[in-house]
Formats: structure tokens, sequence, C-alpha cells
């Protein structure tokens, strides 16, 4: 780091996703010393993530160097290690292997994946949350219809064929959807022995529609184009249990089963460990997704030296509404946090932050995408072309955009997914089971379905 910028304001932020990679990007050439810490060496564009766990994309593709994004901003330093902890009191930020002293300090470490008290299902249905996440999914859904493609019982490849998305927010939404489109369409010549658009795409929502934070209307018509493309919607319906091959559900009073070897989770996120942390060392109570209550500028009621952004932070808007966990909504608060710190060294007057709604969007399918903008809803073609222009706008890196535009238009005109990898240390079907095995696991699905079928009885009657 530049020597000028030495003995000046030190900011640490904590976390280098959107929110706080935005705090950087608006204290760079400032008159303040930045440091920004991750575990990760690059920043991640995680609404482009669900591509990469379906073979769109490359993991390269939607990731950029956190060193090269600020490598010409002599005032901001970039160090690679984890934040375990932080002692508001000394003002030190301690780190698995060291410590860094702050001034101010911006918190901005994100979300994570939420099970609801069951996260022993992490195993068998990951989440979407990181390149390792993704990578892992793309293994699963390839090496499945490379499984149903080799066995020979019927039983065991309806399994393999059958798969499980539980959460029908915007990422269930893009992933059952993707699925669906490699189903179909990019797989139907790769293999010999099965039909792979005989697959059937399950999503599993607990609420009464799709994209539940959605105006209705949208709703209503992302619906009608996912079942169009062939996934299957199960509202209302929630998950009770997920075991070896099967996923069991209810819906009211009625109960069911589905045999599956590939559930995906997208039913839900909470914050980061961080608000853990800020509750055990300052003792501010967290919400129950674990987000960390702040005043009007963002920062920490008793604690003005520490501000918190993004899905850490707990930020209604002007109803009372906390705000959607969005990639843009973080971004909107960095660049604010980082304008406030700035005016706050040059002695100007620091106003309240407001939210102001750009808006959300999904991706349903080829051609097909839904925006909601203020009063403006719109979807099918022209939401898609819209999807497209915004995401490539926001990527990070100049070679990024030109890869991912060039990806999308050969997988639009050749239908094709150029990442489809199976890649981990086993790179085989762990779960392929013997003629006997498959036998011995429908008879297990048979006997729950009986117990069921004996529950509802005893309960009608």
């Amino acid at each position: 780091m530049n020597n000028r910028y030495k003995d000046k304001q030190h900011v640490v932020i904590v976390g280098g996703g959107f929110g706080g990679m935005y705090a950087a990007k608006s204290l760079a050439r400032a008159n303040v010393q930045v440091t920004l810490i991750d575990r990760r060496n690059f920043h991640l564009f995680q609404p482009l993530l669900y591509q990469v766990a379906t073979g769109g994309l490359s993991p390269g593709d939607i990731a950029y160097p956190l060193r090269t994004i600020f490598n010409h901003d002599d005032n901001i330093q970039v160090i690679h290690a984890e934040v375990i902890d932080i002692d508001p009191l000394q003002k030190k930020v301690i780190l698995r292997d060291g410590e860094v002293a702050y001034d101010t300090l911006i918190l901005a470490t994100g979300s994570t994946d939420h099970y609801y008290g069951n996260a022993h299902w992490a195993e068998k249905a990951p989440s979407l949350k990181s390149v390792e996440d993704a990578l892992d999914i793309r293994r699963r859904i390839f090496l499945a219809f490379e499984a149903a493609e080799r066995t020979i019982d019927e039983n065991e490849r309806r399994a393999w064929l059958d798969f499980v998305v539980v959460g029908a927010g915007p990422t269930g939404v893009e992933l059952s959807g993707a699925i669906a489109e490699l189903a179909h369409r990019t797989l139907r010549k790769d293999f010999k022995n099965i039909d792979t658009a005989s697959a059937n795409i399950y999503l599993i929502e607990g609420l009464d529609r799709v994209l539940p934070t959605y105006p209705k209307s949208l709703s209503v018509k992302t619906k009608r184009e996912l079942e169009k493309r062939g996934v299957q919607i199960k509202t209302g319906t929630l998950v009770t249990n997920i075991q070896d091959g099967m996923v069991s559900m209810k819906s009211g009073e009625q109960r069911d089963i589905i045999t599956t070897n590939t559930v995906l989770w997208a039913a839900g996120v909470k914050a980061s460990d961080m608000g853990k942390i800020v509750e055990r060392r300052i003792g501010i109570a967290t919400d129950k997704s674990g987000r960390i209550p702040v005043t009007e500028y963002l920062q920490l009621p008793t604690h003005p030296d520490i501000y918190v952004i993004g899905d850490l932070a707990l930020v209604k808007d002007k109803h009372g509404n906390p705000l959607v966990g969005l990639g843009a909504v973080a971004m909107q608060q960095g660049r604010y946090v980082g304008r406030s710190i700035k005016k706050h060294v040059q002695g100007k007057h620091v106003s309240q932050y407001r939210f102001h709604d750009r808006g959300k969007m999904a991706f349903i399918g080829l051609n097909s995408a839904v925006v909601d903008i203020g009063p403006l809803h719109f979807n099918g073609f022209f939401g898609w072309l819209f999807w497209l222009f915004v995401h490539i706008y926001f990527l990070i890196g100049f070679d990024n955009k030109i890869l991912v535009m060039t990806q999308w238009a050969w997988n639009y005109f050749t239908h094709k997914r150029g990442a489809r990898l199976i890649t981990g240390k086993d790179p085989f079907p762990v779960l392929l089971m013997s003629t006997n095995s498959a036998k011995a696991l429908q008879t297990q699905i048979d006997n729950s379905k009986n117990n069921i079928r004996e529950f509802e009885h005893e309960n009608s009657s």
C-alpha cells in the first residue's frame, strides 16, 4: 500500500461479496486506508451460480480475483484470510492466523444455507451458495443421468431420473428450469438406453405459490411457464424428511413420498455466523434469521464505528418489512457506506440510508424470465432479454463479460452446455445400487407408503 495512506483512517471490510466489494470500490482513492479481508481470493457473482451447477458456465466465468479488481487502487489492500472473531473494545479483527486493527469496520459477510433445524439434510440435499456447492450439484445431476443409463432395474432408473428441488424462490425456479432444459433439450441425443425427457423434475414450495416475494401475476405466469417446460410444481407442501432414495412430504393432512437420488435445497438462507459473534461480543440480539439490527445509517446502535450491510444486516423498507437478501440491495448499501465514510472524513453531513427498490428478476428458461421493477411487471422473451443485459452489465471483469456472452450465444444456437464435467474425488456414482438393493429400497418405500395410508385412515376415522 502507498505510504501516503499509512497514517490515514483505517477502514477494514470483512467480506468480498457484493456489499464489501462495492463499499471498497466507493472508497477507492479516497483519503482513507482500506483493508478488504475475505477467505476467498475472488469475488463470486452468485446470481449465476445455478448456471455453473447445470453446466451452462464454468466457475471461472463468474468469479474474478479480488486483487485484480483493486490492483490500480493504491489505498486498498486485499488480505486472503478467515475472520473468526472481532474485538470491539480493542478495535481489532481476529483472524485464524493473526489480527488486524481498525478505526472503522464494515461487516459484509453475507449469508449461508438454512435447513430450519434439519442441518443433517445438508449432506443429502446440498444448497447453492458457493463454487464448491455448484460443482457438487453439477456432479450429482450429471451422475444421475449416467447412473440411469447403466442400470437395468426400472425402479432404480426411476430414482435416478427423478429430481427434487426444495424451495420455489428465484434459486429454486432457476435450478428446476435449467434441469428441465437439460433433460428435455440438451441431453436428448446423448444417451442410448434412456430417454432423458422422461425425467421428472419436482419443485416443492411450502407457501401457496412459486416466487412468493414477487407479484402474484408473475408467480402465476412463472408456474405456467415451468409446467410447460416439464416441471411438476407442488405448492403448500412441506418436506418432512430426506433420506437415501426418498423425500417425504405433506400437504395439509395428505402425506406423500417421492423416490429420488437427487435432492437440491433452495428453501432458505440465514445470516452468516458473524451475527452470533456480534451478539456475543456486543450484546445486540439478532433476528430469527441471524441478521443484525442496525440504525438508519447502517451502523450498530452502540458502536457507530461498525457498519453492517448486505444479507447480514436487518434493514427495513418504508413499510416496515425487512429487505430481501439480494445482490442489488448489498451493492446499494455498500455504495452508501463507502460514501458515508468519505463524507465523515471530509466533515460533511451524512444523510440517512434510504432503500431504492431497483426491482428483481428470475430466469425461467430459454427465452423466458420474469422481471419486477416497481409498477413494471413483465415476462417472456423481453424479460429474458432484460435479464441478460442486467447480468452481463453487473458481471465483474470485461473478460468475464465477453466469455459469458460468447458462451450464452453458443448455448442459445446449439442448445448445448459445454461445462458438463463430472468432477470430484470420486467421479463415479457412489450410490449406484445393485438390483437387490434397489428392490430393498422399493420395499422400504412401499412399507412407508402403507404406513402413511394407515395413518391417514386412522385419522379420518
